[in-house]
């Protein structure tokens, strides 16, 4: 074998050394049967070599004309392929037929210019291509020649028929190999209008079930129109006269075209195929299609032509049967049978996979073709028929069409025809086996990450190529042969179902026997659920609806994208009509219309899985009213009610409610009568008599109640006697003596008839006889009077009207009115249990002179006051008296919870209903001494760091006598058995102070503090404290810097007593000293620092006990006011030498002012009544310039008018002279409640002649004022 079969390759990467083998897989590399053997592209070998492909089959083709002819077939391989055509199984060669030109190795067309000389070309043509690897066949293509259609000579027609009558205008299109497409135009190239009646057959013709007057017309013209030689040929136009019929008459239909009661029809799989059924009749007749022992294709068949053609697109055999068309009208019907027959060209089910092969291995070709009648497979190499080339006992045919290579070696390389024949033609696949020795290469990328959630499905790829096969291996920690959920794919993958968390880590797959390996990764995440999926919505026109979908999502991924879909289309945030609004896991839809109904859907997208759920959004509204509200089928007291349903609105109706009107009733409003289920439409009603009846019917729905029906007709029902008496007749009499008898008012709806009253019948329980007396009312109740107290009666109310009166009442016990008792109860006792409670007696009371029904006896019980207080001082609490009730059976009753210690007095008296008789006479009683109640006050002062003072009041209810105080405390831990109490007892009862030293300071204490009498310690008052702790400066220091000012605040240290501390400041931008603030005492919890300047830099420090306890630097707000800095203006031997020159300038201006005097040239008195010349001030100030600048801003206050340059003179004034006469400026200015910023710095000490500490301000040197405060 050539060395060229045995190529080298580089590969990739090495595997490392790894526990053995646990998967293995054989991976192939399937390809399409008719393509080359892909080579991938990362794959580097040299000059490989392949087999020729067939890449452009030669086409079938009808030809016309010398420009038709063209036949072409390409392909592909390397080296390049030869190419050689065989014509109706001969070898042909175009390039020895001097007619023919041959362009390339592959195409050739005629060089002719008639059609004539082509007939001889008609034939079956195949194209072999060849290279050293094989040879590949191309498919059968046929070549036929045929003439245009031309125009024939005709002459023109014309037609006459009687209307009603059917006809048939006849095309007659020129005979040709292609199916013409008739036009049926007039003259002006308008197109017959077409209908059920009027109809173009697939011959061409044009048919008229009947004819009308209206077909009338010279130019029915037949166009015929050939695509592919893009001829169209117009017919001589028929003329048609129809002239009237003197009986017209109505035909049952019948067949035009089929033409009989059946036909048989022929098909193959995939083509289209349509049967035609033309029928004429008066009137038009109605065509419907019908499949005999089936129904009719819906996505296969199609009615055209008005429904006169059935149409089958991509015909199959399951479409074979028989098919009727039946036609009907007024006067009958006529039937068409189709007998459909489908048959199959070949058409593969299974083809060879071309494929790499390494020697020594065992090939088998599957080829699987089916076909109606089933297909004949038989296998070529290189185009030569098996049977035509060596035998060789390798090579086995299967009967299933396979064919076998055992043990190939490089001399089985070729190409492998298979071809399936059968009557309607023949198909064939070429299969490269192609045998070569080629490296393995793993493909798949190293290092690939796979993310998946838990459930889904993982596959780890593992592409490889080479020949032979590459054998592929995975592993991992544990076995994965034994886990049913991995799957070995063929293409070297590892496939895992259902994964969960513990599939995630590394996967390595290797080619066995070799060091090639790759590692991947497999990552789980929780899968996403919808934990609150979007509800269907019901709402109405106009309104909002609100779909809701919360999710759950792993939370090492990031957020999701919720997508929403309405009838699986993307919605998007409306932003004009704002229709759409998406609100974290809300979709709002606004104002819902009937655009808006259908299915919504909510997606959760992650990057690695998506949940989704769906919900429906409705539009729905109150029912309309029922309609045709009917009465029926009347009876004694009933009527059958009917209605019409109706719209509901797509909101299901859920109840239906009947309402009536009496007319007789003076009120004359619409009550509620009966609820019907909301799937019927009819109910019986029960009426009552003497009413006169209106009825409506309402319709409730989810949304509301629709507006009531039209009311029904008018009801009457007959007057009768009361079918019932009132209810709850009974006796509430209350005044002595008198009888009131009273029930519960009958429903007027009860009365039944007119004139309608009560009879009220009573008489005595006890010895009275059989006699009842009557009497007759219209509304309770009936008093009857002088009946004694308390007697017992027998009453019954009995219903009457017009008619007659109602059944007879059973009679009811009722007794007259009570009076208050007469009497006390006697032999009241009292014995005394303990100092809070005793038992009272009494002697059971005589119930005649109860006058009424014995309720119980009432015990009146009054504290007076306490046993320790002097007479005049009791006489002076209030009294307080409670009532206690015993039962009416009761001789005893003990009375609990009394204050010990008191005087207390009881008397006991009888109640009925009417009241409480006499009381008995009092009994006088006291109390014996108790245990006292909490002390009324409680207070805690801590006079140091271990001490305590404790202050109280003593019980507000003593009790008894107090003889002291018993006080407990314990420090409160984290330990529950930590209770070690501590004690002190005060045997004074009149101490209401005391002090607890040496307590631990750093301690919490509960006290518990009781009052003390002979009973015994009474009840604790409980406070909880501790120890005031030494002052400390505070702690956590803010500030907050304004433009002028710094707010410093601190937090107080909780326990610690106050301190007062100072701020210290310091302006870091000129060169002025420290100052301090006001005392600032550390409950404060703050202080605003004022008067700073803008834009400045300053130091903070605060004091306490002449030590720094924190500082901070801190930068005010604003633009900086610079501050004139002290120069030499301001010093002694300066101040000196200017006040000399003032001092010669002053004698020069007196000389000069007394020889200008003498001189006459102006008066002074002008001078001084006249306001200064404007020009006279720039010459002043020329003349005094350099004198000038020595003077203060307020020098530029001057006024112009001047009586003398001395008298009256602020030059000569002494204060003008003293430049530094504003020393210091300060404000006085208020604190607010600002917060500081945070600032903190360590303490450190200041010696005492430090200007932290000054003793006295200098006053400011500067030219301008200092406007920084200073406070002492």
């Amino acid at each position: 074998m050539p060395h060229s079969q045995r190529q080298q390759v580089c590969s990739r990467g090495q595997r490392s050394s790894h526990l053995p083998l646990v998967l293995a897989l054989l991976s192939l590399a399937a390809q399409p049967s008719q393509a080359a053997i892909e080579i991938p592209s990362n794959y580097h070998i040299s000059n490989f070599k392949e087999p020729p492909v067939i890449t452009k089959q030669p086409e079938s083709v009808t030809v016309f004309g010398v420009e038709d002819f063209v036949m072409s077939c390409e392909a592909s391989g390397n080296p390049p392929p030869n190419f050689r055509w065989t014509k109706d199984g001969e070898e042909f060669d175009p390039g020895n037929d001097p007619e023919l030109k041959v362009v390339n190795p592959f195409t050739f067309y005629t060089l002719s210019n008639t059609v004539d000389t082509l007939k001889k070309y008609e034939g079956r043509y195949v194209c072999y291509a060849s290279n050293e690897l094989g040879t590949a066949v191309s498919n059968e293509a046929i070549l036929r020649t045929d003439v245009p259609p031309s125009q024939q000579k005709e002459k023109k027609a014309s037609l006459k028929a009687e209307e009603g009558n059917s006809m048939v205008l006849k095309c007659n299109p020129p005979q040709s190999s292609m199916e013409p497409i008739i036009h049926w135009m007039d003259f002006r190239l308008h197109h017959i209008q077409l209908s059920d009646r009027v109809m173009v057959g697939k011959d061409g013709n044009l048919y008229f079930a009947h004819l009308t007057l209206e077909d009338s017309r010279n130019d029915y013209t037949c166009n015929v129109q050939y695509l592919m030689t893009r001829t169209i040929l117009a017919k001589q136009p028929i003329s048609l006269n129809v002239y009237p019929s003197n009986s017209l008459r109505n035909r049952r239909p019948q067949m035009m075209r089929p033409s009989g009661s059946k036909s048989t029809y022929h098909a193959l799989k995939g083509q289209t195929l349509e049967l035609e059924c033309i029928v004429q009749g008066l009137p038009t007749p109605k065509v419907i299609w019908v499949k005999k022992d089936g129904e009719l294709s819906a996505s296969r068949t199609v009615k055209d032509m008005f429904n006169r053609r059935l149409r089958f697109n991509d015909i199959s055999e399951n479409d074979g049967g028989e098919y009727q068309c039946i036609a009907e009208n007024t006067q009958g019907k006529a039937t068409h049978t189709y007998v459909l027959t489908v048959e199959a060209a070949p058409y593969w089910i299974k083809e060879p996979v071309s494929q790499l092969y390494a020697p020594g291995e065992t090939v088998r070709l599957d080829c699987q073709a089916d076909g109606t009648p089933a297909p004949t497979i038989s296998w070529t190499i290189n185009g030569i028929p098996l049977s035509a080339t060596d035998e060789d006992s390798r090579r086995i045919v299967t009967s299933s069409g396979s064919l076998i290579l055992k043990d190939v070696n490089f001399g089985d390389t070729a190409i492998y025809q298979c071809r399936a024949s059968n009557k309607h033609g023949n198909i064939l696949t070429n299969t490269n086996v192609y045998v070569i020795e080629l490296p393995p290469i793993i493909l798949t990328e190293d290092g690939k990450t796979y993310l998946h959630t838990e459930g889904q499905k993982a596959s780890l790829e593992c592409e490889t190529f080479g020949s032979p096969k590459p054998k592929v291996m995975w592993e991992r920690g544990t076995s994965l042969l034994s886990d049913p959920r991995v799957n070995l794919l063929i293409n070297g993958g590892l496939e895992i179902s259902n994964v969960t968390h513990d599939d995630k880590g590394l996967y390595t797959c290797y080619v066995d026997n070799t060091n090639l390996s790759i590692s991947v990764e497999l990552e789980i995440f929780n899968r996403t659920v919808i934990l609150s999926p979007p509800q269907a919505q019901k709402v109405q026109r106009g309104s909002t609806a609100i779909f809701t979908c919360v999710a759950l999502v792993d939370g090492n991924l990031s957020l999701p994208l919720i997508q929403w879909r309405k009838n699986n289309q993307k919605l998007f945030e409306s932003h004009s009509d704002e229709k759409y609004t998406f609100e974290g896991p809300n979709l709002i839809i606004a104002n819902v219309e009937e655009a808006d109904e259908g299915v919504y859907t909510c997606q959760v997208i992650t990057t690695v899985d998506m949940a989704e759920a769906s919900s429906n959004l409705t539009l729905c509204d109150r029912p309309d009213p029922p309609g045709l509200l009917q009465i029926s089928d009347s009876k004694h007291r009933a009527v059958t009610l009917s209605w019409t349903p109706g719209d509901d609105h797509k909101s299901p109706v859920q109840e239906y409610v009947v309402e009536y009107e009496d007319q007789i009733s003076k009120e004359r409003r619409w009550e509620e009568l009966q609820t019907v289920s909301g799937n019927k439409k009819r109910v019986v009603v029960s009426l009552w008599p003497y009413m006169s009846y209106r009825f409506r019917v309402i319709a409730i729905n989810g949304v509301g109640k629709s507006e009531p029906s039209k009311p029904s007709e008018i009801h009457n029902t007959q007057a009768e006697a009361p079918d019932s008496n009132p209810e709850d007749v009974r006796s509430e009499s209350t005044d002595p003596g008198t009888l009131l008898i009273t029930w519960k008012k009958m429903d007027k709806r009860n009365f039944n008839g007119p004139d309608f009253k009560y009879k009220v019948q009573w008489r005595k329980a006890v010895g009275s006889g059989p006699t009842w007396h009557m009497n007759e009312t219209t509304a309770p109740p009936f008093i009857v009077r002088d009946v004694g107290n308390f007697s017992a009666f027998e009453m019954k109310v009995q219903a009457v009207n017009e008619i007659d009166d109602g059944p007879e009442p059973d009679p009811v016990i009722g007794y007259s009115g009570e009076d208050v008792p007469l009497e006390a109860p006697m032999s009241v006792g009292i014995e005394e249990k303990n100092s809070t409670t005793i038992k009272v007696v009494w002697a059971p009371i005589d119930k005649e002179t109860v006058r009424g029904l014995l309720l119980g006896y009432k015990i009146h019980l009054t504290r007076t006051g306490s046993r320790g207080h002097h007479r005049g001082r009791r006489s002076r609490e209030p009294e307080n008296t409670v009532v206690v009730e015993a039962g009416p059976h009761d001789v005893k009753k003990t009375i609990s919870h009394l204050r010990p210690y008191s005087h207390y007095v009881l008397a006991v008296a009888v109640f009925n209903k009417k009241g409480e008789g006499p009381l008995s006479q009092e009994m006088p009683f006291k109390t014996d001494e108790g245990v006292p109640g909490p002390p009324a006050s409680l207070s805690l002062d801590s006079p140091s760091e271990t001490e305590m003072n404790l202050r109280w009041m003593p019980p507000a209810q003593p009790n008894g006598i107090l003889t002291g105080f018993l006080l407990q405390y314990h420090q409160i831990t984290e330990r529950a058995d930590d209770n070690s109490m501590q004690m002190e007892t005060i045997d004074n009862p009149m101490v209401t102070h005391f002090t607890l030293k040496k307590l631990d300071r750093h301690s919490h204490y509960r006290f518990y503090l009781r009052g003390r009498t002979k009973a015994g310690d009474g009840e604790p008052i409980i406070m909880m404290g501790a120890t005031t702790l030494d002052g400390a400066p505070p702690a956590n220091i803010s500030l907050a810097v304004g433009e002028n000012s710094v707010n410093v605040s601190w937090i107080a240290k909780k326990r610690h007593r106050s301190i007062d501390f100072h701020i210290h400041y310091l302006n870091m931008n000129g060169f002025s000293k420290w100052k301090k603030s006001e005392k600032v005492n550390s409950a404060q919890s703050f202080y605003q620092l004022q008067g700073l300047s803008p834009g400045s830099r300053y130091h903070l420090l605060l004091i306490y006990k002449n030590v720094s306890f924190w500082g901070d630097y801190i930068n005010t707000e604003g633009t900086e006011v610079m501050e004139m800095q002290q120069n030499f203006a301001t010093q002694g031997w300066f101040i000196g030498l200017v006040s000399a020159i003032v001092l010669l300038l002053l004698i020069l201006l007196i000389l000069c002012f007394i020889k200008r005097s003498k001189g006459g040239k102006y008066s002074v008195k002008d001078k001084e009544d006249g306001p200064m010349d404007s020009e006279a001030r720039p010459m002043k100030d020329e003349t005094f310039g350099e004198y000038r600048s020595l003077e203060s801003d307020l020098e530029e206050k001057r006024t112009a008018s001047q009586p003398s340059l001395c008298e009256a003179s602020k030059l000569c004034s002494e204060d003008n002279l003293d430049f530094n006469g504003s020393s210091a400026i300060t404000t006085e200015l208020n604190l607010d409640e600002s917060l500081a910023s945070e600032g903190q710095e360590g303490f450190h000490s200041l010696p005492d002649n430090s200007p932290l500490n000054p003793t006295t301000i200098p006053s400011a040197t500067n030219s301008m004022p200092n406007s920084v405060i200073i406070l002492d």
